[in-house]
């Protein structure tokens, strides 16, 4: 095993349970930011696979992932304000 696939891993396992906490509990915006923040890090350990594994074809799932996670969030904000 390479060391980012040992990165990947531990952030998997210690990263994502913090972000699943944070989503469970709280506000509806402090819900949002536990669920960006997952949305990075599961970015995060794509690119980190696919450093390890030394497939590029990883890094377009984790861009494309970064990239919906953020229109995502702006898309529910945008339905929070409404309902406001």
């Amino acid at each position: 095993m390479t060391a980012s696939l040992v990165a990947a891993v531990a952030l998997s396992a210690v990263g994502l349970p913090l972000c699943i906490a944070r989503t469970a509990v709280g506000s509806v915006l402090s819900r949002l930011v536990g669920l960006q923040l997952a949305g990075s890090v599961v970015a995060l350990v794509l690119v980190l696979i696919a450093d390890g594994a030394g497939r590029s074809s990883s890094l377009d799932i984790a861009l494309v992932l970064s990239l919906l996670s953020f229109a995502g969030t702006l898309v529910f904000l945008r339905f929070m304000q409404r309902l406001s």
